[in-house]
């Protein structure tokens, strides 16, 4: 079962349930087990560590996460698959809600992340991923970070709040 077919609630520590990259602005994302993460820049490979973003020249994000449970939420009312990518973040976080990660400071594995400001899903949005997509996931579904210290991201690496 993946993490976006379980039930989330649960007391477990909050894990990196999904980890998505894409090469450029409009290629499909695609999921990784690992990744590089470098502080300053993004993830090797990502379209905005590489300056291939759709946003790069404005308010490009050099990682983007957001909540299972709010994609699982967003996939039940829209009846659209969420949960390979379409949704364009680039980290899956399993046992978190969208509020829990505002202005927070994180550790996922050996990588330390500052949040910056919720990142909306825009137009560009339904024109690469389907009509819809961007109403389905809704204004507050992702979230902009910085990495402040690099290092392997892995899915399954426990989330933790620094401070």
């Amino acid at each position: 079962m993946t993490w976006f077919n379980r039930l989330l609630g649960s007391t477990q520590t909050p894990r990196l349930a999904g980890i998505y990259i894409a090469t450029s602005a409009s290629a499909p994302m695609r999921s990784v087990a690992s990744v590089e993460a470098m502080a300053n820049e993004g993830l090797e490979g990502d379209r905005y560590a590489t300056g291939g973003g759709y946003w790069r020249a404005i308010e490009a994000c050099e990682i983007t996460l957001i909540g299972a449970d709010h994609l699982a939420a967003a996939s039940r009312r829209s009846g659209l698959a969420l949960g390979n990518g379409e949704h364009r973040r680039n980290l899956v976080i399993e046992g978190l809600s969208q509020n829990d990660l505002r202005n927070a400071t994180l550790r996922i594995g050996e990588v330390c992340l500052c949040w910056q400001r919720v990142r909306p899903p825009c137009g560009y949005l339904d024109q690469i991923a389907g009509r819809g997509m961007a109403r389905a996931l809704g204004r507050l579904s992702g979230h902009c970070f910085r990495i402040t210290q690099g290092g392997r991201l892995r899915v399954g690496d426990a989330v933790e709040f620094i401070h």
